[in-house]
């Protein structure tokens, strides 16, 4: 095929003098219209073949079935995968592994892999072995989130049996909806985990701040959860995940009606293979069971019953988050609109009073917030997977370690200059400093009265979706047979848009021969063409003209759900007090914790003088380091190179090292004074190990730099109580280590 005649050419346009401007330009704009067109046209038939094939994903990573959820006593469509190491990486499986569960809320699995640099490749990269818990895009009739949770446990059991060496349980990641599941099973089966990784995942429904994240006010501006169950009901029991990805698209009418295909069209030239590889995954659409999104929709996003304790199994018992033993890792972002800040860790809010009291739980919370990646990039980004997924791997053992509380990780790039650097892996330090609940009431939080208009919604819910099931409902599934669900499902607009610009449509066929020729005469237009400054004008005016657009409905929303639910009339009607400061929120204490709490306090008591130089070593260590209130990997990886000093000790695992800084930290907590007092009768006799353990102890408090005042005068007392003689050095000063590869400094505990 000849290159088409009516096209402007490189000849004609140079005969034009300055008019050249705009035939280049038209030359440009005509061959990337057409070579849009190509790529809008491969991802109708990449949709095609993804939707066809038995179990489609977009794991970039070679995956083995371990175990496949159909075989369980009660089935689900969910598997258990490893991942093969690719060429070149190497995994110990002396290390815990990494198991990632991607979100069905919508689209079908992969995005936790769906890169080199991705979750799964920098756990890889760091020595773990991965797992990866996926699904088919059809359920099994009649599964239950309950059925799930009971698979993914199935599937926890089959990897921790297939590590009986490992140095800790899994660490297992749980991407958006997944996260709430994960922690759902963490809840419930607290043995299973050796840590929780909860990434852009909604948990605290309710919260939010005024002026943003509009999303939370889609339940009851849509009158609750019957559409839910309509929408289902339309289905033939199944409700289609295309609905959420929909509710996704709405969020950002800019980037879903404008920015994502002129961002392909404006760099068509390099663009192509980022938007299909994406676009695989964003149009993978799946679907989930009646009882599965009824569930999801009535008890998390207008319920919030998860945090507040009132989810029970089958067999009556409650689901409590402070059930959870495993180190608890939240990462969020200011830039998400899906799911803010407030709604990734206000549920602590939910439980805990103050942090003393998540030290009490014996829990360990870490959260890092983004300042402007979007939803998907906590996911997706390179970059994010390079800096803050690629720490969490490789310092997921210092995070298992820290004594309980709550802690903000923040991250600091690796210079030259770095004190310690040759302790550091990769580009950036991690530092969990000790932060309290007002750090995280400054993300957003809801106050009484915004609680009383979603405890109103969920009230006006229950009772809409009584009266559709009772008046509305038998009509519909009567009406609504099989193959009408089938249509309705393939006549979708986000369904048509990708069958429309497929092989399927006799309009397109010329378009792949035309893309080639167009190629092969390609002539991008110069930046500083005028015409293409124009372009690019017009284009930022339709993103400023849908944001406006955007935010006046927002703003609109907002309003209306205020003032309909913030009514006194409707509140009342439903059985809301207007005076009930924590409306239907707050979980409710135990008594039997506050027993065991007492008993667990005169126990650590009891033990404050026993032990020995490993006891005395910690005690002193977190002494020094408690003025300071935050953990740096640098010093964990010194504690690590510490450790070879330990002549005729018996080696600890990681559990081992974990119980004994949490049993020291306690009993700093319960008397500091008494707790240091008793150090010297820990210590031996001898001097000379006194004097290599003090010294240790130096290289670790220094290997991130000088103490701060206050950690000075600790330490000072310290090496009185130590007891060395005059050989001790008053200000301490990092002594020279010898360089030790990294992969020989992570091994171990």
């Amino acid at each position: 095929m000849r290159y088409p005649s009516y096209l402007p050419t490189a000849d004609f346009a140079t005969h034009f003098g300055p008019a050249s401007f705009f035939f280049d330009y038209a030359m440009d704009a005509t061959q990337r219209s057409v070579l849009f067109w190509d790529v809008m046209r491969k991802r109708g038939n990449q949709y095609r073949a993804h939707a066809e094939a038995t179990a489609p994903h977009v794991l970039s990573f070679t995956p083995e079935i371990v175990l496949d959820g159909r075989s369980l006593p009660r089935p689900v469509n969910y598997a258990l995968v490893r991942i093969v190491p690719p060429k070149g990486i190497e995994v110990d499986d002396t290390r815990r592994p990494f198991v990632v569960v991607d979100p069905r809320a919508g689209h079908g699995p992969g995005i936790g892999g769906f890169k080199a640099d991705s979750e799964i490749g920098v756990a890889l990269k760091a020595g773990h072995p991965c797992y990866f818990i996926g699904f088919l895009p059809q359920p099994v009739p009649g599964q239950t989130i309950e059925d799930i949770t009971q698979a993914e446990a199935a599937f926890l059991v089959k990897v921790i049996s297939l590590h009986p060496q490992a140095d800790a349980k899994p660490c297992v990641i749980g991407n958006c909806q997944a996260g709430w599941a994960v922690m759902m099973l963490a809840a419930m089966r607290p043995e299973l985990f050796g840590s929780v990784i909860i990434a852009g995942a909604p948990l605290s429904y309710w919260a939010g701040e005024r002026g943003k994240y509009p999303m939370r006010y889609s339940g009851g501006l849509l009158g609750g959860s019957w559409l839910t169950a309509l929408t289902s009901d339309l289905g033939h029991g199944q409700f289609d995940g295309v609905w959420l990805v929909q509710n996704f698209e709405n969020q950002n009418p800019a980037n879903t009606l404008w920015t994502k295909q002129y961002n392909l069209y404006s760099k068509i030239d390099t663009e192509a293979p980022r938007y299909l590889g994406f676009e695989e995954w964003w149009g993978g659409h799946v679907s989930l069971n009646t009882e599965e999104i009824q569930f999801i929709v009535d008890e998390l996003f207008v319920g919030n019953n998860l945090a507040a304790g009132r989810i029970k199994t089958s067999n009556g018992e409650a689901i409590d988050l402070r059930n959870i033993r495993a180190p608890i890792v939240v990462f969020c972002s200011k830039g998400d609109n899906i799911t803010p800040p407030a709604q990734a860790l206000g549920w602590v809010l939910d439980l805990y009073d103050d942090v003393n009291e998540i030290r009490s739980h014996g829990q360990t919370i870490v959260y890092t917030v983004h300042e402007t990646i979007g939803h998907l990039g906590i996911f997706v980004s390179a970059s994010v997977a390079r800096k803050e997924h690629g720490e969490f791997s490789s310092n997921i053992d210092l995070i298992d370690a820290l004594p309980p509380g709550l802690y903000e990780a923040t991250f600091e790039a690796r210079t030259d200059e770095t004190i310690g650097g040759d302790l550091v892996e990769g580009d950036w330090i991690m530092r969990c400093e000790a932060r309290t609940l007002d750090d995280i009431r400054e993300l957003g939080c809801n106050d009484a009265e915004d609680d009383r208009r979603f405890a109103t919604v969920a009230k006006v819910s229950d009772i809409n979706l009584s009266l559709y099931k009772t008046f509305l409902q038998p009509f519909v599934r009567a009406m609504v047979p099989d193959w009408a669900a089938d249509q309705l499902r393939a006549t979708h607009p986000l369904r048509l848009q990708y069958e429309l610009f497929s092989d399927v449509n006799p309009w397109m066929a010329p378009i792949a021969d035309l893309a080639v020729e167009v190629a092969d005469e390609r002539r991008p237009v110069p930046a500083d063409n005028p015409f293409l400054a124009m372009e690019q004008a017009v284009s930022r005016q339709m993103v400023a003209g849908l944001d406006a657009w955007r935010e006046g409905m927002e703003a609109l929303s907002e309003a209306t759900f205020l003032t309909v639910y913030g009514s006194p009339l409707l509140q009342a009607a439903v059985g809301i007090d207007p005076s009930d400061a924590t409306p239907h929120r707050r979980a409710a204490k135990t008594g039997m914790h506050v027993q065991m709490l007492k008993a667990r306090i005169e126990e650590l008591k009891a033990q404050i003088g026993n032990g020995g130089l490993r006891e005395g070593m910690a005690r002193s260590l977190l002494y020094v380091a408690m003025a300071s209130g935050a953990a740096d990997e640098r010093g964990f990886a010194a504690i690590r190179r510490m450790r070879r000093a330990e002549d005729g000790m018996p080696a600890m695992t990681l559990s081992e090292f974990k119980a004994l800084i949490r049993d020291q930290f306690f009993m700093l907590l319960i008397d500091e004074e008494d707790a240091v007092n008793a150090i010297p009768r820990l210590l031996p006799a001898e001097e000379g190990v006194r004097r290599q353990a003090l010294d240790s102890l130096r290289q670790v408090l220094n290997a991130r730099g000088p103490l701060s005042e206050e950690a000075e005068k600790r330490w000072q007392r310290i090496i009185g109580l130590f007891d060395v003689g005059n050989e001790t050095v008053a200000e301490p000063v990092t002594p020279p280590m010898k360089p030790t590869p990294v992969k020989a400094v992570r091994r171990g505990a």
